[in-house]
């Protein structure tokens, strides 16, 4: 059971499970021993549980800036009964993606990459990739926000004021001053991720019971501290100066009253007028650092179990904290300081320091965490290499695995974003890239629900399709509440590094949700597509081909492609042999060759491979088993048989998807041999077909009995699409373009008296010429209609008005052209064929002349036939097959074509 069970492990990544406990102990064992390479020492490192892993990360993240310089600017801007809003709001969006990160987690093992490798082995690389460089900015513009916010605090106790400086106010201020200082200290975040994160882990504990004592000291502040008059910041009364002091009452029920209302001002910082989004944005920011414990994820013991319980106890943790300072700072303190003076904690902390070293500790912490997420989230990027040789920088690593390329880079980008010089002026930018990566994470979340895949089976169960849904419509609704410019900036880079990555990037095997989502849909919908509800009027071509070599017929192929009005187009393929005595299927490794082959010719086509022991049972199992419910061929396409030499249309053509051409050979076991891994070489003059003419119209009549449609496609080697759909003439008169021609000869030639031009077989013809006329590419194709009459006569007057009637009534637009013939033809059926040999000599001349006839002097694109039935007498078939191979012999491209199903109605 023990070496079967890894087995059983599903992974994100589509590979194998962990590895036995037991092998993990000895590969601890030979580290621990010195016999290890690189690789087993960093995976022996992986041992932070729930309190260390996720839970002091992420408080330290979520307790920054916000908690210290921002609960006064949110409660005196929005009032109390606003912030607590903004705060169910807010922790509503991120719980429901915390819900959705839980669920995905605890669904399989986590490698590093936090949020990105989740969403990335989830909706697969394009929405990874897009979704991984927005997260990455986010972290760059997030450690820019807790610098411009350390930078903040240290200047309002060391700056240089306008009035009287104190001995410690030595700094001067003003912006190149803060970029300075920002780039000082952010420089000092560089060096210690340079060094390696394990220093930022050693010290998180430290920083942690700072911050936590912190915060301790200020909930005990707001009790015994008694009412205090508070000096406002010189930047903060600058327009007023008869207001320079606020006060702090202690508790009181009219300063409660005063502040449960919003009362938005200008924003002494930046001059701007505040409002609820731009408010919300700011304080946005302290709920932003719920993915650092999902970023240790390849730093976790056990990140399935770590991941839940340390995120959801954070999150609770920070929200009961905001809401308790909210009601004690509105309690407590008058507006006027809540709105002029930020740092105000620390004026009415029992030791006004204590909050200092908690600003400074924690700020710098958050600011090195996202430095070092977002080298991280670089680094997984630039590994997975969906960007090619554009990150192939960050990928390089320190002997001891430190990336320090990302580093490096994330550095220089973080940087670039402290010349924005003030915390609320990138808070927004933040906050939308972080409102993007969790909608994104709950899309994640969605999908894999929505797929039903068996495999999305997470042990963590507390979530449904809705609160993903509510998460992705919050995010996407606060994302343009807060800057509807930014908001959809960011979508549209989003989408286009999404579709750079779907037509640019490499194919990866960590599987495409949107296969099980389509699989999921198209299932549901072919359901529904009841065959007992078919009607003639939406009738549409459904076509298999039936292909011996696709080397020899990729004209037929392209061309059926236009044919098929969107209808279903199946490529059919017989390989003789039988399954007995085989060790497993030799269709199986056939399939890549030809979906490669579809790819290559752009045609929307799918594949069918069988194996028989003739080609007769093989197109008889095809037709059988080809198709779900209503989607299934009511037409098939054959090549014509003939004695032509055929032509490898693949020789030097180069497959892109992979860089090899078609031709490319490979050595077989038996090294004397070679083989093409695509298809095999095409048939030369002197071999033997695999098919004789008495099977090959055994296998027409086969199909006309199942009630399907036949085409025989004949010269379609010398059809160029491209030639035909881009040629046109000029005309004598305007000098204007004109399509190629499509002939439609509407009469059964070998049997000119039987049923005239309007029997089920005709009008197969004209609505399959129809439906070519009416695709895009050959929109400009015109339709010429030939009827043949006995020489020096013209067709009856009732009979051609009949016609012309029929005509308008299918909305069929076709030029009406007569061709003279001589009864010979006709006389040839009715002898049964017991002809002399003057009269079987001129029989097959007037065939030759009645089908070779060069209309208008014009040659068509393609010719449509009327092709008769096969006769009952398997004695005959071999005299039908010639009759056939007269008639359509040297026209160039032609379809011989016996419909048996209705398809034309009038009715609307």
């Amino acid at each position: 059971m023990s070496e079967k069970a890894p087995l059983l492990h599903y992974r994100l990544t589509g590979g194998p499970g962990p590895e036995p406990k037991d092998a993990s102990k000895h590969r601890r064992a030979k580290a621990a021993g010195g016999g290890a390479g690189r690789c087993s020492e960093s995976k022996a490192d992986q041992k932070l549980g729930v309190v260390f892993g996720v839970v002091i990360p992420t408080l330290l993240s979520m307790f920054s800036v916000v908690v210290f310089l921002r609960i006064g600017f949110v409660v005196g801007q929005a009032g109390l009964y606003e912030s607590i809003a903004m705060f169910l709001v807010a922790y509503l969006i991120i719980t429901t993606t915390v819900l959705s990160v839980c669920a995905i987690s605890t669904n399989g093992a986590l490698d590093a990459g936090g949020a990105y490798y989740m969403i990335s082995r989830a909706l697969g690389p394009e929405f990874g990739g897009s979704i991984g460089i927005m997260f990455f900015f986010a972290n760059v513009c997030g450690s820019a926000l807790y610098v411009l916010g350390l930078v903040e605090a240290v200047m309002f106790v060391f700056g240089i004021p306008e009035a009287a400086a104190s001995l410690i106010q030595v700094l001067p201020s003003g912006y190149w001053w803060s970029v300075l200082y920002g780039t000082v200290l952010l420089f000092l975040c560089f060096i210690v991720c340079l060094v390696g994160a394990h220093i930022y882990a050693k010290a998180a504990f430290v920083i942690f019971i700072i911050v936590t004592t912190v915060l301790v000291s200020i909930f005990i502040s707001f009790f015994i501290v008694r009412p205090v008059v508070v000096i406002l910041p010189d930047t903060s009364v600058l327009n007023n100066t008869s207001l320079r002091t606020a006060n702090f009452t202690g508790f009181q029920l009219h300063t409660l009253q005063s502040n449960l209302l919003p009362n938005y001002t200008v924003d002494y910082t930046t001059g701007a007028m505040m409002s609820f989004a731009t408010v919300f944005a700011v304080m946005f920011n302290g709920c932003t650092g719920i993915m650092a414990g999902s970023n240790m994820s390849g730093d976790l013991k056990n990140p399935s179990y770590s991941i839940p319980r340390g995120t959801l106890a954070a999150v609770l943790i920070t929200f009961v904290t905001y809401n308790l300072l909210s009601l004690l700072a509105a309690w407590s303190c008058d507006r006027l300081l809540l709105q002029k003076d930020y740092s105000f904690l620390g004026n009415i902390n029992v030791w006004s320091p204590m909050v200092t070293v908690g600003i400074y500790s924690s700020t710098i912490s958050a600011a090195m965490s996202n430095l070092i997420g977002a080298s991280r989230i670089l680094y997984a990027l630039s590994k997975d290499n969906l960007f090619g040789g554009v990150l192939a920088l960050a990928r390089k690593t320190s002997r001891s695995g430190n990336p320090w390329a990302s580093v490096l880079i994330s550095w220089l980008l973080v940087q670039v974003v402290l010349f924005a010089g003030k915390l609320n002026t990138i808070a927004g930018i933040v906050t939308i890239f972080f409102l993007l990566v969790y909608a994104a994470v709950n899309l994640a979340c969605l999908a894999l629900e929505w797929a039903s895949a068996p495999n999305f089976r997470p042990s963590f169960r507390c979530f449904t399709w809705h609160t993903c849904t509510l998460g992705i419509l919050g995010c996407l609704v606060m994302m343009f509440l807060i800057n509807a410019i930014y908001a959809f900036a960011s979508i549209a880079f989003m989408l286009l590094l999404l579709m750079l990555i779907h037509y640019f990037g490499p194919i990866s095997n960590w599987g495409y949700i949107s296969q099980a989502l389509i699989f999921h849909q198209v299932r549901k919908y072919l359901l529904r597509l009841d065959v007992r509800k078919d009607h003639v009027k939406f009738w549409r071509p459904q076509v298999l081909l039936m292909v011996a070599n696709p080397r020899s017929c990729t004209g037929l192929m392209t061309f059926i492609n236009d044919l098929k009005k969107s209808g279903l187009y199946v490529l059919g393929h017989v390989k003789l042999g039988l399954l007995d005595g085989l060790p497993s299927d030799p269709l199986q490794s056939s399939y890549d060759s030809w979906l490669s082959l579809v790819d290559h010719l752009n045609i929307k086509a799918f594949v069918n491979l069988t194996l028989a022991d003739s080609v007769r049972h093989g197109v008889q199992n095809l037709l059988f088993i080809t198709g779900f419910g209503g989607m299934r061929p009511n037409t098939i396409v054959l090549g014509f048989y003939d004695d032509c030499t055929p032509q490898d249309n693949l020789q030097g053509k180069i497959l892109v998807s992979t860089g090899y051409g078609f031709d490319t050979v490979c050595q077989t076991k038996d090294p004397r041999e070679q083989r093409s891994p695509f298809f095999p070489s095409v048939r030369v003059a002197e071999e033997t077909k695999d098919l004789p003419e008495e099977e090959y119209v055994s296998v027409i009549a086969d199909a006309v009995k199942m009630g399907k449609n036949v085409t025989l496609a004949r010269y379609f080697d010398q059809f160029n699409r491209e030639e035909v759909l881009g040629s046109g003439r000029k005309t004598a008169g305007n000098q204007s373009m004109m399509g190629p021609f499509v002939d439609v000869w509407p009469l059964n030639l070998l049997r000119p008296d039987s049923h005239g031009y309007v029997d089920t077989c005709s009008l197969f013809l004209l609505q399959l010429a129809c439906v070519l006329q009416e695709t895009r590419a050959w929109n400009q194709t015109r339709l010429r209609l030939f009827l043949c009459v006995e020489a020096g006569c013209s067709l009856q007057e009732e009979d051609e008005t009949k016609l012309r009637v029929m005509l308008k009534e299918l909305r069929i637009s076709a030029q009406v052209q007569m061709v003279a013939w001589d009864q010979v033809v006709a006389l040839h059926w009715s002898q049964g064929g017991k002809e002399t040999g003057n009269e079987s000599a001129q029989s097959e001349e007037r065939m030759e002349k009645g089908g070779a006839e060069k209309e208008d002097g014009v040659e068509p694109a393609v010719r449509f036939l009327y092709l008769p039935r096969p006769p009952a007498d398997t004695s005959r078939y071999h005299a039908y097959l010639h009759q056939v191979d007269l008639l359509s012999r040297d026209l160039g491209p032609t379809l011989l074509i016996h419909g048996v199903t209705p398809v034309v109605t009038t009715d609307l």
